[in-house]
């Protein structure tokens, strides 16, 4: 019951940067404190942003469900 409380306490924000040869730079003003755990997702300038999009989230998909489960088809809507 603690790592449920844990997870939906957790504040998940995604921001729009941009890498300028130094440094990883916020495209519009955003509050974070120092040493705040961030991840960092590169995107190609090649692909575009739905595909992109797509990406992600069939990435993530593929996380969240393994060949290991079994769904009867008439399960997936």
């Amino acid at each position: 019951m603690l790592l449920l409380n844990l997870i939906s306490s957790l504040k998940i924000v995604s921001l729009s940067v941009h890498f300028d040869g130094q440094s990883i730079q916020l495209d519009e003003p955003y509050p974070i404190e120092p040493n705040t755990k961030l991840i960092v997702t590169l995107v190609s300038k090649q692909i575009s942003e739905q595909e992109t999009w797509f990406s992600l989230s069939s990435h993530h998909l593929n996380n969240a469900y393994s060949d290991e489960d079994k769904y009867p088809g008439d399960a997936l809507k």
